[in-house]
């Protein structure tokens, strides 16, 4: 297994992306599992650290089959697979209800999460999204698509692991990719971690307090 954890994960993946301090990043991470990851990343290169609220749209049968993903914003972004809706025969009823819950766990998430503190600013700057690893890619398609409509001068997607197959897809969405380990027979994120449990609510909340959204001079 090349990760022993989140933790090793970010670390490893942090001195790949070293070239990019000097840039002056804001680091953005998917809850749960890209906290610790984009937390260690956060650290090395002196960033802020903030969240992309991004949900998975799954199938009503068969939830782990992404037909879509959902991001938090003042106008929440919905990307569709509309493979996946045809093949397994969705209604357009069906996805919306799907994604209207989907999109208040993300409010539950922000309210939890966030609260009353301060969003990073990413316009004309380098954001790094960052996850635990990718599998179908429909959540981080979804997380790069709004962070552009956010006005950054360059978006990076940076990830532990992720399919050889998806990986390539996903290049036309970022600036630069960076990913430490891909794998043609994936199979699950799990499978290349040593320890691999579930990232509380609480484990997330305590990531954020250690990690302001703005360098404490830009905060003061």
């Amino acid at each position: 297994m090349p990760f022993i954890d989140r933790i090793d994960a970010g670390r490893k993946l942090a001195r790949a992306l070293a070239r990019f301090k000097a840039q002056k990043p804001v680091v953005l991470a998917l809850p749960r599992g890209g906290v610790p990851v984009a937390a260690e990343i956060a650290t090395a290169l002196d960033a802020p650290l903030d969240l992309i609220l991004v949900r998975k749209i799954g199938t009503p049968f068969q939830p782990e089959l992404a037909m879509g993903a959902v991001v938090d914003g003042p106008a929440p972004l919905t990307v569709r697979n509309e493979d996946v809706i045809l093949a397994n025969g969705v209604s357009e009823r069906e996805f919306n209800e799907v994604r209207d819950r989907e999109l208040a766990e993300i409010v539950r998430r922000r309210e939890r999460y966030l609260g009353r503190r301060t969003r990073a600013e990413t316009r004309g700057r380098t954001a790094i999204v960052v996850d635990d690893g990718i599998a179908t890619g429909a959540t981080t398609r979804a997380a790069l698509q709004a962070v552009q409509a956010r006005h950054p001068a360059m978006v990076v997607l940076a990830v532990p692991v992720a399919p050889t197959d998806v990986l390539a897809q996903l290049r036309s969405e970022a600036d630069e990719v960076v990913c430490l380990e891909d794998h043609e027979d994936f199979g699950a994120i799990g499978y290349f971690y040593r320890n691999f449990d579930q990232v509380s609510d609480e484990e997330v909340i305590r990531l954020l307090a250690e990690h302001p959204a703005a360098p404490p001079a830009a905060a003061g």
